[in-house]
């Protein structure tokens, strides 16, 4: 018998990174972010290498959709979101968090005024 050849199947990805939030706030630039995106997005460990093999779009109000045809990570964009919000100092008032499979939101920190606790004493 001849040996049987696995044909490899192209993972298709679909990552949604919704920035709503913030974005109808003014805070955050949408734009600027999907800029950062294709600028940063390594393909085979090279960036600016993007093809075909991943589409960025901005859908909606304050929405990117990453579609992949190869192995890319949510994790990845993750850190990618993170590394933005430090680069424009956003880190510390707003969180990346996962709210489904393969979507990623921006949240803002719950900041409790802490005059109230202050009033007791």
């Amino acid at each position: 018998m001849a040996p049987q050849t696995k044909k490899v199947q192209k993972q298709t990805k679909k990552f949604v990174i919704n920035a709503s939030q913030p974005a109808n706030d003014k805070i955050f630039d949408v734009s600027a972010f999907e800029k950062f995106l294709q600028d940063r997005i390594k393909v085979e460990g090279r960036t600016n290498n993007l093809g075909d093999n991943v589409q960025i779009s901005q859908k909606g109000d304050g929405k990117i959709e990453i579609i992949a045809h190869n192995d890319l990570s949510g994790r990845y964009l993750k850190y990618l979101t993170k590394k933005f919000l430090k680069k424009q100092q956003l880190r510390d008032w707003l969180r990346v968090v996962s709210t489904s499979r393969g979507v990623y939101e921006l949240k803002f920190y719950n900041v409790v005024n802490d005059a109230d606790e202050e009033d007791d004493e």
